[in-house]
Order: C-alpha cells, then structure tokens, then sequence
C-alpha cells in the first residue's frame, strides 16, 4: 500500500462491502485491505442497515440484489446518516434503470459484476465531479434493446400481456424474447 492511496483515501478509511456471495464477499475484502480500507462485511440488507446505523463508513460497495430484499435501501440508509459517503452499487444485473435509481438516492457509481477490486478502488476515489471514461466495450444495439424490454416487463410487475401491449409488440415474439439469454 503507497503512501499515495492513503492520501486518496483520505483519513476516514472505513469501508462498508454488503455482498450474499461470501467468496465474493471475501475475496473483494481482502483485496480492499490491501488497499488501505477499514473493511466491515455484511451479507444482508438487514445486517447492513445495522452498521449504517451504529457507525455510517466514509466508503460503501453494496450489491443491488440480495437474498432479504434491495442494496438500494442501505443505499439510502447510509445517504441519510452520512452525506459525504462515496458509494459504489455492485450487480450481476446491469440494467439501466437500476442505475438510475442508485444515482437518485445517492450512489457514486454503479458497476455491473464481475468488477475487480481496481475498478472498485477507482470509483470510490472518483473525483465527485468527474465524468466516467467512456466505456471499452459499450453495449450493442442489440443489448440495448434488450435493456429497455427488460426495464419495461419490470415496471410491468413482470407482466407479459401489458409488456407486449405497451411495447407495441406481439406476445409470443415478446416471450421468445425473454426466455432468451442476454445478448452482449
């Protein structure tokens, strides 16, 4: 660890990770350590709130899905407690209006899994009025189709009938849509 990243990190080095796959979980946390972090791992939306609660880190990666309900709410937790955090939403679900939504409620930055501990590293140090890179490998048009078909079915409460209606789509062609795997 160089004198450097503890200087960026600032003396409030306190890091929240709120992951439900350990290895994940373990894996980024030590890395995080390395790095010069405090790290205190959760695993549950309700186990993170606590911390947020008793002592509010500088630092937070908190993963979007977990098994007792929505990153989001800690996300929002830890906004109330503390408005200087830097936060960092991880998830294996990359869709655009999840993004959004942790943004609105106080988010640094949102990155789709598997990101490694760089990446993380980075976004938490961020300057807050700096613009992200543009991205080496940006979505296809393909994919972007599918992300809007996605977030529609969801604001849909996964209805198929109103998806395809307000998509202006057939049904059938919107379930084969579906049942297929994301393209890249």
């Amino acid at each position: 660890m160089s004198e450097r990243q503890l200087e960026e990190i600032g003396e409030d080095n306190s890091l929240l990770i709120i992951d439900d796959d350990e290895p994940f979980l373990r894996r980024l946390a030590r890395a995080m350590e390395k790095r010069g972090f405090a790290v205190e791992t959760a695993n549950s939306v309700a186990a993170g709130k606590a911390i947020v609660t008793g002592r509010p880190p500088a630092y937070a990666v908190i993963d979007l899905r977990l098994e007792d309900g929505n990153g989001l709410d800690v996300v929002e937790a830890l906004r109330e407690r503390r408005k200087d955090a830097r936060i960092v939403v991880l998830t294996g679900y990359g869709a655009i209006a999840t993004a959004v939504a942790a943004v609105k409620l106080g988010a640094t930055d949102y990155l789709a899994k598997p990101a490694d501990a760089n990446d993380v590293m980075a976004a938490l140090l961020a300057p807050a009025a700096s613009k992200p890179p543009p991205p080496e490998n940006p979505m296809s048009a393909d994919r972007v189709r599918w992300e809007h078909i996605q977030r529609v079915y969801e604001l849909c409460n996964r209805n198929v009938s109103e998806t395809a209606r307000r998509l202006n789509m057939h049904r059938r062609t919107l379930q084969r849509i579906l049942a297929k795997r994301s393209p890249r």
